[in-house]
């Protein structure tokens, strides 16, 4: 920016005034806003089970039975015996469960801006006076 003052010139009583003139300058501003947010849930679990239960039973008896009668009828009588007996039980058992959960949720959000603003030129200049009150000046700007 620049001033310029005429002030006194040296003619009595004529005064020039004030004389601005200047330029502004543009500018570019620019903005930029992010945001966001996540959340994770996730859970899996198991059962898993297995029995096996086996019995067993074994039972063995060996035997000699002799009879005997005399007098007037002989009697005689002779017994050999085996007895085998065997038992066997077994039962599995199997239980298994899966099972698994999820969730997720997500926000974001962003923002731009742009704001520009451009350059400007401009004059300013106060009145010009004479002593005769013939001519005047007004306010110049553009």
């Amino acid at each position: 920016m620049s001033d310029y003052d005429m002030g006194d010139t040296g003619h009595g009583d004529v005064d020039y005034g004030h004389y601005e003139a200047g330029q502004e300058q543009g500018s570019l501003d620019q903005m930029h806003h992010a945001a966001g947010s996540e959340a994770d849930y996730n859970n899996q679990y198991g059962v898993y089970e297995q029995d096996h239960h086996s019995a067993e039973s074994t039972d063995f008896a060996q035997g000699h039975h002799v009879e005997y009668d005399a007098p007037a009828a002989v009697h005689y009588e002779s017994d050999d015996y085996t007895n085998y007996s065997h038992d066997a039980t077994s039962d599995d058992h199997v239980f298994a469960a899966e099972g698994s959960e999820n969730a997720h949720q997500a926000n974001f959000s962003e923002l731009d801006q742009l704001e520009n603003s451009f350059g400007k030129s401009f004059v300013d200049g106060t009145e010009f006076h004479s002593a005769g009150g013939e001519g005047q000046f007004g306010v110049a700007a553009n």
